[in-house]
């Protein structure tokens, strides 16, 4: 078996690596070690997790001179010697710590430099000088409009996982990145796959680069080590089967990746809820907020990490054993980024992906693409047998640890009697009854016991006792009834009484 040693690599970062329990090169590492060391150009493909963070690391720490050297001296002070690209905040700061892990008897200074975060504690680092930066395109591009970073004498230059920047939309700002650098670097290029555009940028910036390919294929990057179970769940059961599934016998660490940040969000408070360490990750949190939640998972403070895709490239967590695919990933790339999460440098995993009825068609094409053998989820409930059986859940596991809180309802106040409501309203006096009317008839005033008899008159224009209505007085209007067409009465019998 091959050891860092026997590939030249320095003692001091050796005895640092053996440390920290890393002995011997995993298959990415070996081959890039023996043609980076020698200064070379080259792209790397592989999957995420299998080491490549070493693979570029190691050169550029070997080949960056310490401040022990003699030659220290004569660099340009202040300014960097190597720099490396990456295109989120959370891998910046893992590559950061694998390179200060690595470099640490070297005594080589390492800065992140990321958005989100104020540019006071970056701008200090720079102006007391460092050794390599590692950085997001957006935050290198700004400072170097502020003048506070020069890169024009870095020796080295890595663009980490090179399609996602292309994804995101950092290939302009890559460009502008690599004109302010020196012609004579080495540019060492790494990514899970090779889109045409990145293939045209190797070859504009690159020195006959030499290509190097740690799997035979990129499709069979997705299965080893990591068990794949693909089901077609309801949206509103998959709260109660992740809650089963984080109960299993093998369950360690857990990210479970969706779609949205709102998703996120609602998921991880569903699943604290339910009794849950978890925490979300996605991009409306402070930059604080997020460093404390990945702080708290790799320490094992939190179970569950709730992510959205463009925190999934940045997460590198030993120990995780399952992925979740809260929803269907979008193409097969980000299926392969998603479930690389786990099954990482060896270990075994578990990748649960859950399908909705409105993703069968995506999901049938990210099958066909990584040539997967589940063209057809199994339709899974969280009380199906096959769940607790594959995945290894105890039978009568419930999804969740504590009981739901019973729902309180306030009693309604009872309705209090009309006397206490006018008490309470105060200012509202209840309204009078006591006006005085008066009764009037085709416009003159009718008073006294006229009116009354008025009231009680026939309807033939005679009072009770049979007297005549009042002079003036307007008469009832008799109304015209009609016969049938077909009998047998004459115009007389139409006509309307006379009231004479």
């Amino acid at each position: 078996m091959t050891t860092f040693r026997e590939l030249g690599v320095l003692p001091e970062i050796c005895d640092a690596l053996e440390r920290a329990g890393i002995t011997t090169p995993f298959a990415i590492q070996e081959m890039t070690l023996s043609v980076a060391l020698m200064g070379t150009d080259l792209i790397g493909q592989a999957r995420t997790g299998t080491g490549k963070t070493l693979a570029f690391g190691i050169p550029v720490l070997q080949r960056s001179v310490s401040p022990k050297d003699p030659d220290y001296a004569e660099l340009p002070q202040g300014k960097p010697q190597a720099l490396v690209v990456a295109p989120t905040r959370e891998l910046a700061l893992q590559v950061s710590s694998d390179l200060a892990l690595a470099g640490k008897d070297r005594g080589l200074r390492v800065l992140t430099v990321y958005g989100g975060v104020g540019y006071e504690s970056q701008l200090e680092a720079l102006e007391s000088g460092v050794d390599v930066v590692v950085g997001t395109p957006g935050r290198l591009i700004d400072l170097a409009n502020r003048r506070a970073l020069d890169i024009s004498h870095v020796h080295a230059l890595v663009l980490d996982e090179a399609d996602e920047m292309l994804d995101l939309g950092f290939l302009p700002d890559v460009e502008r990145i690599l004109k302010m650098t020196p012609e004579t670097r080495q540019t060492m290029l790494f990514s899970a796959t090779m889109p045409a555009a990145i293939v045209s940028l190797a070859r504009i910036h690159m020195r006959h680069p030499m290509n190097i390919r740690a799997e035979s294929s990129y499709e069979n990057a997705t299965v080893p080590a990591t068990a794949q179970f693909i089901f077609q769940a309801h949206d509103l059961d998959k709260p109660e089967i992740v809650g089963r599934i984080l109960q299993a016998d093998d369950a360690g660490k857990v990210i479970v990746f969706t779609r949205t940040k709102r998703q996120a969000q609602r998921i991880a408070d569903d699943l604290a809820e339910r009794g849950f360490k978890s925490s979300p990750l996605h991009g409306d949190m402070q930059q604080a907020a997020r460093e404390r939640a990945m702080a708290r998972f790799r320490e094992d403070k939190i179970q569950v990490l709730v992510a959205t895709d463009v925190a999934a490239r940045g997460i590198d967590v030993a120990g995780v054993s399952h992925v979740i695919n809260y929803t269907c990933p979008e193409d097969d790339k980000t299926y392969v980024h998603r479930i690389g999460r786990t099954g990482r440098a060896g270990a075994t995993g578990v990748a649960v992906t859950f399908v909705d009825w409105a993703d069968l068609h995506r999901w049938k094409m990210i099958n066909k693409a990584l040539d997967l053998p589940f063209d057809e989820p199994q339709e899974t409930y969280s009380t199906s047998e096959h769940l607790f059986h594959d995945l290894g859940i105890a039978p009568g596991t419930k999804g969740r640890l504590v009981e739901a809180p019973p729902r309180e309802r306030s009693p309604r106040p009872e309705r209090s009697d009309r006397s206490e409501r006018t008490e309470r309203s105060g200012d509202r006096p209840s309204r009078s009854r006591n006006r005085s009317r008066t009764r009037s008839r085709s416009g003159q005033t009718v008073e006294g016991a006229e009116a009354t008899a008025s009231a009680a008159s026939g309807p033939e224009g005679q009072d009770s006792e049979g007297g005549q209505r009042p002079e003036g007085a307007g008469r009832s209007r008799n109304r015209r009834r009609r016969r049938p067409s077909g009998s047998g009465s004459g115009a007389a019998d139409a006509a309307p009484a006379s009231s004479d």
